[in-house]
């Protein structure tokens, strides 16, 4: 893959957006999140009485005037804050479509974090990367600045799709990392049991978690007519089976299965949406972060 990861007009449509987060609460330093910090802020939240050490400049002096007693006035101030891009990068990701071969679930996945890299660089927070793969995790630990931006960029173009989701034996860095206060994206086909696991985990350990689900069109459509083999690319195992007649059971499956997944999500606190190939890239994170306007894919 070359060139740039955002092509120029999804660049531009991704002005209009921002990452919240629930609950985020930055270190220091100034982001986009809302943090109850005393002290000076930019936005007025409430006041508070006096106490002994507080900033006379924080004092309201008017109110004083009035009542004869000191109040502070309490700022929320905005924080930055640490997001962690989970790409899965098991072989089911290499996945694309017949009619567009060179666009895989992983090169959406790829665009879908840099996207998300480029809205944490605009806000002042902190982006990472964990590749997970079945050899382990490829780590980069989160960063800012365009020079955070170009590491991520680097390390999406080194990912390649093959093998499984790795063990739970190789996802101990996760736990060390992954801060209470830090917004986790995964970014992932979810058919693998362990991928939805581990954002159930995550989310039960008090992370608040994100979860983007990438699909074909044949996923979603199942346009096959006539005989057709199909291949599951992770366990090697081939189905033949006639396309017009399996349809409208594998539609109905397949939908069972989504509805399925969705409560799953829900029930986890996790907030959820998919992508599907043929859609604009930043659609999905307009599901999650802001308007849901239709855009055309570019």
């Amino acid at each position: 893959m070359t060139g740039d990861l955002i092509p120029p007009a999804l660049r531009n449509r991704l002005r209009d957006l921002r990452l919240t987060s629930r609950h985020a609460i930055g270190a220091q330093g100034i982001g986009l999140h809302r943090s109850h910090s005393r002290g000076a802020g930019l936005e007025f939240s409430q006041y508070r009485a006096y106490e002994p050490g507080d900033d006379p400049r924080q004092v309201d002096w008017k109110l004083y005037a009035r009542s004869d007693r000191f109040f502070v006035r309490e700022s929320e101030r905005e924080s930055p804050l640490d997001v962690w891009i989970l790409l899965d990068a098991s072989a089911s990701m290499a996945q694309a479509d017949a009619t567009r071969p060179d666009w895989s679930r992983l090169d959406a996945a790829r665009c879908l974090a840099a996207c998300l890299g480029e809205l944490a660089l605009r806000q002042g927070d902190r982006f990472g990367l964990v590749g997970l793969h079945e050899g382990g995790l490829r780590l980069l630990p989160p960063g800012t600045g365009t020079r955070q931006r170009d590491r991520l960029q680097l390390e999406l173009r080194g990912l390649e799709a093959g093998g499984g989701f790795p063990p739970e034996s190789r996802l101990a860095p996760l736990w060390e990392r992954i801060g209470s206060r830090d917004l986790v994206v995964l970014l992932s086909d979810c058919f693998d049991e362990a991928a939805v696991a581990l954002a159930e985990r995550l989310a039960a350990a008090r992370r608040e978690v994100l979860a983007i689900q990438l699909l074909t069109v044949e996923e979603r459509d199942f346009p096959f007519r006539g005989g057709h083999r199909f291949h599951d690319p992770e366990s090697g195992e081939e189905l033949l089976g006639d396309g017009t007649a399996m349809r409208a059971d594998y539609l109905a499956r397949f939908a069972q299965a989504q509805a399925a997944l969705d409560a799953r999500l829900d029930a986890a606190g996790i907030r959820h949406a998919r992508h599907v190939l043929d859609e604009a890239p930043d659609l999905a994170l307009r599901r999650l972060f802001g308007r849901h306007d239709a855009v055309e894919y570019a």
